[in-house]
């Protein structure tokens, strides 16, 4: 029986999976950041409120079940530091410089370049398992 819940696939949190995904299961993680251009790129649609998604640990083992709160589109400049602390890894520059070197090798296989107002996803979501 469909109640409305909107799935979408599993996936690892940027390149450190398992600290990233033990983040969300302590409830210190409730944000993450994504390239837009990406999204595009690759054909796939955003991220909805209240969409749900499971996350993996680096092993590809399910370690929590998230729903997405909301989802904003501006470029990388303007996100708030309050945005970046829900993100639960560190303060405004740990953020910016963790998503310069996650975005700028990813843009150069397709040719393109980082710039600061690069536009990204920022979503909030909340942990609903376990």
């Amino acid at each position: 029986m469909d109640k409305g819940i909107k799935y979408t696939d599993t996936f690892q949190f940027g390149v450190e999976a398992d600290w990233l995904a033990d983040l969300v299961c302590q409830g210190k993680k409730t944000a993450t950041t994504s390239g837009h251009i990406f999204y595009e790129l690759e054909n796939e649609e955003l991220p909805q409120v209240g969409q749900y998604s499971i996350v993996l640990n680096s092993q590809n083992q399910p370690v929590a079940i998230i729903e997405v709160q909301s989802v904003e589109v501006l470029p990388m400049n303007e996100v708030t530091e309050d945005f970046t602390l829900a993100e639960g890894e560190g303060d405004y520059q740990y953020w910016w410089d963790a998503h310069v070197h996650f975005f700028t090798p990813l843009l150069q296989q397709y040719d393109l370049q980082f710039s600061p107002n690069l536009l990204v996803v920022c979503e909030r979501f909340k942990k609903v398992f376990p």
